[in-house]
């Protein structure tokens, strides 16, 4: 219908830089991607909310140089230490020399190292039950196929709240070990 791609065209209008990747292969269920280095900030705390705060925080000004920063994709959260840390990646412009310190001790700049990952994608919210389905389905899949597993999984959100569910491009990531 009209509505629907004129949400469409104004999501794509929206675009924002996205981490780059290189697909290894893909089959039905998942994709392996081999990732770069890439910078990134990160917080840790039980309350997710606080966290996109933060580092929304960060993004807006609440820096050294009061630098605003573009949002990019995606989002990404894993559990560290039980903790549900948060992570935004920084457009590629930005390296270890001119990426401004953040005004919140909480806030780390981190170098996000490369590697190969297996991912599933999937729309609709970005539930907990949502990510635990998929999660589930591709934990079973790379066990099936042999793979081993490096890291906790990975949640990856690529859309605002606002984008319709059904809309929104979602994944759930594993660090995996490359098989040679």
């Amino acid at each position: 219908s009209i509505a629907v791609l004129g949400l469409i065209i104004i999501s794509n209008a929206m675009a924002v830089e996205e981490v780059e990747y290189k697909t290894i292969s893909k089959n039905e269920v998942y994709e392996i991607r081999q990732y770069s280095d890439r910078l990134a900030i990160e917080t840790s705390t039980t309350n997710q909310n606080t966290n996109f705060r933060k580092l929304f925080n960060y993004i807006s000004g609440n820096n050294e140089t009061n630098e605003e920063i573009k949002m990019t994709a995606p989002v990404t959260q894993i559990e560290k230490n039980g903790n549900m840390t948060m992570q935004f990646y920084l457009p590629t412009k930005f390296n270890k020399q001119n990426v401004p310190n953040p005004s919140n001790s909480e806030v780390r700049i981190l170098n996000m190292k490369g590697g190969y990952f297996a991912v599933i994608t999937y729309s609709g919210r970005a539930s907990d039950n949502n990510f635990i389905k998929h999660k589930n389905i591709l934990e079973n899949q790379l066990n099936n196929d042999n793979i081993t597993i490096l890291s906790p999984p990975i949640r990856a959100t690529y859309n605002s709240p606002f984008t319709l569910p059904m809309l929104r491009r979602n994944e759930v990531m594993f660090e995996i070990k490359k098989n040679t």
